[in-house]
């Protein structure tokens, strides 16, 4: 199959809501695209620009966006692709919006939560992340329980719902502000510039953009 018709056709982008979008839409305007209105947005989530679509798009959503082809290409973290595992395409490491994951339990109980799976053969774990802390847990080949859910995870093993967390930070601050220590870290993640499969095979702006990121960053 050939290159794709671009002459009438703009390339959609989808860009992540919260801490990666500034530095994100830099980048685009940096690499020559039109990024008018993403600079103060609104509620406005798609802007038809020259040459160009972006869809304003929550970091755990983009994933899907690009695999089921309603974006050609997108930012995304790195945390968001394992957890989704949908099929993408990723061309560049972006480095910025470092963040990691970390397995963390109370400082008051350290040691606990081994004693336990020591008498039960089974550990607890809360997380928003599950399948990125049962891949975690399958590596290690410890037998968990995992508690989805959806924020404060911090309150889980202070209560003793569960022994330990696993949870993504940057700076560690608000672990250390409930108490809790950091015993092992999961993953590493950074932003990463992706794209749909077909995308990539037939359309040369995407593979000319990730290339000019690459550059840019």
């Amino acid at each position: 199959m050939g290159e794709v018709n671009t002459k009438d056709s703009r390339l959609k982008i989808a860009v992540p809501k919260g801490a990666l979008y500034p530095q994100s839409v830099e980048l685009f305007a940096k690499a020559g695209l039109d990024v008018s209105g993403l600079d103060d947005p609104g509620r406005q989530l798609v802007f038809y620009n020259q040459g160009v679509e972006f869809y304003i798009v929550r970091p755990t959503d983009i994933p899907v966006f690009v695999s089921y082809g309603g974006v050609d290409c997108a930012i995304c973290g790195k945390d968001s692709l394992v957890e989704a595992a949908l099929e993408v395409v990723e061309l560049a490491d972006l480095g910025y919006g470092a963040c990691r994951f970390v397995v963390a339990e109370p400082e008051q109980a350290l040691g606990a939560a081994e004693d336990a799976y020591r008498r039960l053969g089974i550990m607890r774990i809360a997380t928003k992340y599950p399948r990125i802390t049962k891949e975690y847990y399958d590596r290690e080949g410890v037998q968990v329980e995992i508690v989805k859910m959806h924020g404060n995870i911090e309150l889980a093993p202070l209560c003793g719902m569960a022994e330990r967390i696993v949870d993504i930070t940057a700076t560690g601050t608000t672990l250390r502000e409930n108490n809790l220590v950091i015993v092992d870290e999961v993953l590493q993640s950074t932003a990463r510039f992706v794209g749909n499969p077909a995308s990539v095979r037939i359309d040369s702006r995407v593979r000319g953009l990730a290339e000019e990121l690459a550059v840019l960053v």
